[in-house]
């Protein structure tokens, strides 16, 4: 009789949770409207720029959904707020709480971006721990800020309409705190762009020392996360969209580390310049992006020194932020991109 009642319990909990999942005030985030298709029971969540499907057992979401484009993504940003808190809007047994990443080790790890939002009330929202995952800490800073966010970001600029994003993770390498948030072993970005018809999807491990590999097809996502995402693209295609390796080949040709800091030089500074050869020279540096826009002869000179007294040959990447009537780049600036073994 007991697990008769624990069982009808069960079903009744599941019922309720997927009878909210229906996104009622926020289908205009989804491609046609149509939600995506899972056996994972959840709760819907609906903010202003993005969407949320939240795993009430995981404690983190299923997936989160944007519609991005051009103008958005140009516009002047908010400052980052950084200020994370609880979802009321869960039952307390459901929400991950700030303690629970306490000490833990592993990064309140965005799945829909802060650097997404183009206003003070989406940024703000955006620090929801229902939009957290815990997340390996070099991963999070490096390797998925630089080589996954940044490069969709990128796609969107130069995307002649709206884009749909999907972010979320997979698997249970454990959980952190005492409200048990399950920690994925795996996260994905799913890009679909409706102009084109074209769909891919990023696959990266959640661990520090994730490598980054070429771009999955929409299929192959599919099978990975049991989720049909409703998109009208070729399911029996195996081979992901060249649109979808251009970001790589940007960043680089080689398989990429996590882990990465930028130093940044306003002017020739030998001592700088000198700090970095040493750790090239003691092993701690895997590769070297000098990032410039204007000053072209000033990232000639740093990338020739490191070349000159190191066995280790930067690459050189032109990038031209573009013009906001509110926002002021350091034109000028060279930035180099150094990523840690």
């Amino acid at each position: 009789m007991k697990f008769l009642r624990n069982l009808l319990a069960l079903v009744a909990v599941s019922a309720a949770c997927n009878a909210l999942a229906a996104f009622e005030e926020c289908k205009d985030l989804f491609p046609t409207q149509q939600i995506p298709v899972t056996s994972q029971v959840g709760r819907d969540l609906c903010f202003d720029s993005f969407a949320i499907y939240y795993s009430p057992r995981d404690k983190k979401p299923i997936y989160t959904v944007e519609k991005l484009n051009k103008e958005g993504l140009s516009a002047p940003h908010p400052r980052r707020t950084n200020q994370f808190y609880e979802e009321a809007r869960l039952p307390f047994s459901e929400r991950a709480l700030l303690s629970d990443y306490r000490g833990s080790g592993y990064d309140r790890g965005h799945n829909a971006p802060a650097g997404d939002m183009n206003n003070e009330r989406s940024m703000a929202q955006s620090f929801s721990l229902a939009n957290m995952m815990p997340q390996a800490r070099q991963n999070n800073q490096g390797i998925w800020a630089k080589n996954v966010e940044e490069p969709t970001r990128a796609y969107v600029k130069r995307a002649a309409g709206d884009v749909y994003v999907f972010t979320g993770s997979v698997g249970n390498s454990g959980s952190i705190g005492r409200g048990q948030v399950t920690i994925p072993s795996y996260l994905y970005k799913l890009v679909y762009d409706p102009n084109k018809n074209e769909a891919w999807a990023y696959w990266v491990e959640n661990t520090n020392e994730a490598r980054m590999s070429p771009p999955i097809s929409y299929s192959e996502l599919v099978q990975k996360t049991g989720i049909d995402f409703h998109l009208p693209v070729d399911r029996n295609s195996n081979k992901p969209s060249l649109i979808a390796s251009e970001p790589i080949k940007i960043k680089s040709q080689k398989q990429l580390l996590g882990g990465w800091y930028p130093v940044f030089f306003d002017e020739y500074v030998p001592s700088k310049l000198n700090d970095v050869i040493n750790n090239i020279k003691s092993g701690k540096v895997a590769s070297i992006q000098v990032q410039y826009d204007r000053n072209e002869a000033l990232a000639k000179q740093i990338a020739a020194q490191v070349e000159s007294q190191t066995k280790l040959q930067p690459s050189l990447t032109q990038s031209s932020p573009p013009e906001s009537s509110t926002a002021t780049y350091e034109r000028n600036r060279v930035t180099l991109i150094v990523r840690s073994k």
